[in-house]
């Protein structure tokens, strides 16, 4: 029964390890195994953590909590100035789990318990009332060690929504200082992905030859990637292995920042059940995630001050933004099947389009993106993934209950015939580019282990909903192209009979799912109300800044990770500039 409903349910979950292929969202939570005492006079050498003690604190210049791709990014440029930094990460080391590292990694990546951090949303109400999976990397390195390494830095017209300092003319520079670094790669086309050009460009999409220009209005083109050779090029290994590693401190859990007054002095750490005090000689930096940083300022008491009264949490600042402006990018897949095999492998493909014409944004701005997915890459390890919370009921979602389902999936796949036909599987992901749904993240408790209330909601507007449904009519466009149409692609889901208006919007409903790029709770601006300012200093507060996707007040149509550590680094710039 067991073998039945796994591959009954294969095509649904291509659609969610393809989206988590294009996962870009910062680290939602690096904190810690090991951490261990930090002293200036020792420079990089680490000693032996003492026990919870104010006159054993660790200390450092800069306290960066969360080692995902802005976290690393920040620390490694910090620490290249010659300051003091300690980089606190949740999550193991990168170098425990080698497929981290790797180029072609981030489907072993996807099922290894060991480097995901789990989390579901609250029953979207109008996405089927599901609890949609919410995971995202928990380890060294963060989402941006189990992406598929796509590397985007978005449109012009994405970031010049952004305050001033911050639009495209502003980031460009600091883009080029970051790639210097990351040393970026592309994949070569093949016919099947040539095929899919074509097709795209007959029913209206131009080739780009280089995303870099920010010209994604109705483009497509091969991305850039976070790769060279058979190793990937996350934050992570370009600015901290191997160079600052004795910065990095993994397997230790950030509970709250810690206050003098309003100012920022440093974090509590649990290791091993027992607490730690870490202290920052100059700043705090927050780059646990847009799913972490802000539960970390409530925790802290930095937040709607009557909510966190409430909870008995004494309040530094009341600030009611925090938590609140929470988008992302969810996504519904279409699927088809070739005559031919496909011959790529990884999402390689991407393509940007204006969908829904009365769109409120500016002329030749792209509202949504479509991602040519081959299931061939990691369709055994998506069902592996995203089947046991979807039939296991919660006593048994555990260790025990999703290893043995899992190898009961892994005995499907050698049923004679289901590899075959996934590798004729291609998927055309719909990706809603411009969300105008904004949801929230709140606590249930003042207790820093229990986890936040998550709550996107998923097509709370209308037009997130018309954009998905008109991008289903793209994607089948584009199927039926010649290029496609040449190599026999027949329409598997959401099924050519099914046209009508309601049948479509039942489909995105109960197909729903995130693309991991979770952004906004802690929102940058210029006015008053925004959580952090254009310096990323947290407002109400000092020493003490946030610089992940959390700070975004809108999310660029692509993904995440190439902004996020843009991000890091001007975060690093902006610290080093205020100590001197």
């Amino acid at each position: 029964m067991i073998l039945l409903e796994a591959t009954a349910t294969l095509p649904r979950s291509i659609a969610r390890i393809g989206a988590f292929a294009n996962v870009s969202r910062e680290s939602a939570g690096g904190l810690v195994r090991d951490v261990v005492e930090f002293s200036r006079a020792l420079g990089d050498r680490p000693r032996a953590l003492r026990t919870n003690d104010d006159t054993n604190s660790l200390e450092a210049d800069y306290v960066v909590v969360g080692g995902g791709s802005a976290g690393c990014v920040a620390a490694g440029l910090l620490a290249d100035a010659g300051a003091s930094v300690l980089l606190l990460e949740q999550g193991p080391s990168a170098d425990a789990h080698p497929a981290v590292l790797r180029s072609d990694g981030y489907k072993d990546a996807f099922v290894d318990d060991g480097v995901f951090l789990e989390r579901f949303s609250e029953p979207q109400a109008n996405a089927g009332k599901q609890r949609i999976f919410l995971g995202t990397g928990g380890v060294l390195g963060g989402s941006g060690a189990i992406n598929a390494m796509v590397y985007t830095r978005g449109a012009r017209e994405d970031l010049d929504e952004w305050p001033l300092g911050w639009r495209w003319d502003d980031c460009v520079p600091h883009f080029e200082a970051l790639e210097a670094r990351l040393r970026l790669n592309r994949k070569p086309g093949t016919r099947f992905t040539e095929a899919c050009i074509r097709a795209a460009e007959d029913v209206g999409f131009s080739r780009s030859e280089d995303f870099h220009d920010g010209r994604l209005g109705n483009a497509i083109g091969y991305e850039w990637m976070n790769f060279e050779g058979k190793d990937r090029r996350n934050g992570y290994v370009a600015f901290v292995r191997g160079r600052h590693d004795g910065i990095v401190r993994t397997g230790a859990r950030v509970l709250r920042v810690l206050f003098e007054g309003r100012r920022a002095i440093g974090v509590e750490v649990e290791r091993e059940g027992k607490t730690h005090v870490v202290r920052a000689r100059r700043e705090v930096i927050l780059s646990a995630g847009a799913l972490e940083s802000p539960r970390l300022l409530l925790l802290s008491g930095v937040g709607e001050g009557a909510s966190l009264s409430a909870l008995g949490i004494p309040v530094i600042a009341d600030r009611s933004e925090v938590g609140k402006n929470l988008h992302d990018h969810p996504n519904v897949p279409t699927f088809f099947r070739s005559s031919v095999e496909l011959d790529y492998f990884a999402p390689q493909l991407y393509s940007f389009f204006r969908t829904r014409e009365e769109a409120s944004l500016p002329a030749g701005q792209s509202d949504s993106c479509y991602v040519f997915w081959p299931a061939r890459s990691a369709m055994k390890e998506a069902v592996q993934r995203v089947l046991p919370g979807q039939v296991l009921p919660k006593a048994l979602y555990g260790p025990a209950g999703k290893r043995a389902l899992r190898a009961s999936i892994a005995a499907a796949f050698q049923v004679p015939g289901v590899q075959r036909f996934v590798d004729h599987v291609l998927g055309i992901i719909v990706i809603l580019g411009k969300p105008k749904s904004r949801g929230a993240l709140t606590l249930r408790s003042a207790d820093p282990r229990e986890p936040a209330r998550i709550d996107p909601r998923y097509l709370a507007h209308p037009d997130d909903m018309d954009t998905l449904v008109r991008g289903i009519a793209v994607a089948r466009r584009i199927a039926a192209a010649q290029g496609l149409a040449e190599l026999g692609a027949k329409e598997l889901m959401p099924g050519a009979r099914t046209t009508r208006r309601d049948k479509l919007e039942r489909y995105v409903e109960t197909n729903l799912i995130t693309t991991y790029h979770f952004a906004g709770s802690c929102r940058m601006g210029t006015d008053d109300a925004s959580v952090v300012d254009t310096e990323l200093r947290v407002r109400g507060v000092e020493g003490l800044r946030v610089a992940d996707a959390s700070v975004m007040p809108t999310t660029p149509v692509s993904a995440l990770n190439a902004p996020s550590m843009m991000i890091g680094l001007r975060a690093a710039k902006l610290a080093l500039a205020a100590r001197s």
